[in-house]
């Protein structure tokens, strides 16, 4: 079962040292999120190894850089990994742990067993699959950790990633496949329909731009709606059904072409493909 809490408001984070290992978009994001909830830049470093990429953090968010790693952790109360999975085992090489320390991945398929491996027992392991909207403070994020993490580890994980959008626990590891098909990959579905939504109307006439532009605010007025309305999915999609019109039409052809098996068989495979990434490589 997926589990949420609000602790930001009731414990005082914004004084809490965070080192980011990787100060790419996600990093980034991250960065500016926590800076927009009350965190200072002096208490935000990146660790990057491109001069250029270090430049853009400075001048844009103000924050230290570092090129070595164990530098960037003195005092720090948590490290988030922002590295690309194929990077993550080199990236954590130099790292040396030897205090409990909140290590926070956001890193795709790398399980919690290899970064204890990498890491060693005295860090503090909580995995986080974000997805791209992040990148705009709207993402959707989960979370897990083992269940004798601290509660105050926990409350900073979450307080790092709500900063950029909406988060939630699950209790099984496993789970996160399931989250990356969902929320990880989801943002694309959305896209692929619009796209389809787009191609279609300009297939009945409609000038390419005018179809795009109708599809391309009707994505994004969709979204500001569920955001804004608690209601069930279902029922805000039975409001915008009259009996009889033309959204029922549509909806009917969905349901007779097969719609909702498709998502379904969508959403496996990527959960499947996720679960491959993440398996050991065989010996």
């Amino acid at each position: 079962m997926a589990t949420s809490e609000n602790p930001a408001d009731s414990h005082p984070f914004t004084a809490r040292r965070i080192t980011f290992i990787g100060g790419g978009n996600m990093g980034a994001a991250l960065a500016r999120g926590l800076l927009g909830k009350g965190w200072s830049a002096d208490r935000i470093r990146v660790v990057e190894p491109a001069a250029q990429r270090r430049t853009w953090l400075t001048e844009n968010l103000g924050v230290a850089t570092f090129t070595d790693a164990n530098a960037a952790l003195a005092d720090a109360d948590a490290i988030v990994l922002a590295v690309k999975p194929q990077h993550m085992q080199a990236a954590l090489a130099p790292l040396t742990i030897t205090r409990p320390l909140l290590v926070l991945s956001i890193a795709a398929g790398v399980r919690l067993a290899s970064l204890r491996e990498w890491l060693g027992p005295a860090a503090t392991l909580v995995r986080c699959m974000p997805n791209t909207p992040a990148l705009v403070g709207a993402g959707a994020a989960a979370l897990c950790t083992d269940p004798a993490t601290p509660a105050d580890a926990r409350h900073l994980a979450q307080a790092i990633m709500s900063a950029a959008g909406t988060c939630c626990w699950v209790e099984d590891e496993a789970q996160l496949d399931t989250v990356t098909a969902l929320s990880g990959s989801g943002p694309a579905y959305f896209f692929l329909l619009a796209e389809c939504m787009q191609q279609a109307a300009t297939a009945l006439g409609l000038p390419a731009a005018t179809a795009a532009a109708l599809a391309r605010q009707t994505l994004v007025g969709a979204g500001q709606l569920v955001a804004a309305d608690p209601a069930e999915l279902a029922t805000l999609r039975e409001r915008v059904t009259s009996k009889g019109g033309t959204t029922a039409a549509a909806l009917e052809a969905f349901r007779a072409d097969g719609f909702a098996v498709l998502v379904a068989h969508a959403i496996e495979a990527a959960a499947q493909r996720s679960f491959e990434l993440g398996a050991p490589a065989a010996p």
